[in-house]
C-alpha cells in the first residue's frame, strides 16, 4: 500500500509536467500564427506565396498554408507595389453630426453614454452609426466593428491616435 501511495504523486507530477509542456507548445504555436498574420488595408494588395495562397492565413496545425505563413518572419516588409498612397483612398461623405457621433462614441464607453452626452436617443446614435457604416461599405471600405471604424477614422483624419 505504501508503494502505491508513493507512486501516485509522482505519476501526477509527470502528467502535470506533460500538460504544462503541451500548453507551452500550443501557446508558442498560437503566437507564431498570430505573428504571421497580415491584415490588408483597403487599396493594398495581399501578399501571396508562390502557389498563390495568401500569406499569414491559416488557423489549424497540419495545413500546408499554415507552415508557409509561419515561415514568414514577422518583420517582412510589404513590397513597394502593395503600398497605395493615402491620397487615393476614397473617403465617405459624412455629415458633421455623423462625425460628432462617431468621435463621441470612439472616445466614450458606450452608445447610451453617447446619447446622453449629445442629448439624442439611443436609437438616433444607432441610426447614425448604421449610416456611417453603410457609407464606408459603399466606397469599398467596410467597417463592421468599432475597431474597424476607429481605423477608418484615423485613416481619414477624423481622429488621431493621440486622441484615443
Amino acid at each position: 500500500m505504501t508503494a502505491i501511495a508513493h507512486q501516485a504523486p509522482q505519476h501526477l507530477r509527470s502528467v502535470s509536467a506533460r500538460r504544462d509542456a503541451e500548453a507551452i507548445a500550443r501557446r508558442k504555436e498560437a503566437l507564431a500564427r498570430l505573428a504571421a498574420r497580415r491584415m490588408p488595408l483597403p487599396g493594398h494588395q495581399i501578399q501571396t506565396s508562390r502557389s498563390g495562397q495568401p500569406l499569414g492565413l491559416g488557423h489549424r496545425p497540419g495545413h500546408p498554408h499554415l507552415h508557409r505563413a509561419v515561415a514568414v518572419p514577422a518583420t517582412t516588409d510589404i513590397p513597394e507595389v502593395a503600398a497605395a498612397p493615402a491620397v487615393d483612398r476614397a473617403k465617405p461623405n459624412l455629415t458633421s453630426r455623423e462625425v460628432e457621433v462617431l468621435r463621441t462614441w470612439m472616445l466614450g464607453d458606450s452608445k447610451p453614454a453617447v446619447a446622453q452626452e449629445l442629448y439624442i436617443s439611443l436609437g438616433t446614435v444607432n441610426t447614425h452609426l448604421t449610416r456611417i457604416r453603410a457609407k464606408y461599405a459603399e466606397i469599398g471600405r467596410p467597417a463592421p466593428t468599432k475597431a474597424s471604424l476607429v481605423a477608418r477614422a484615423i485613416q481619414d483624419g477624423i481622429m488621431t491616435l493621440d486622441e484615443l
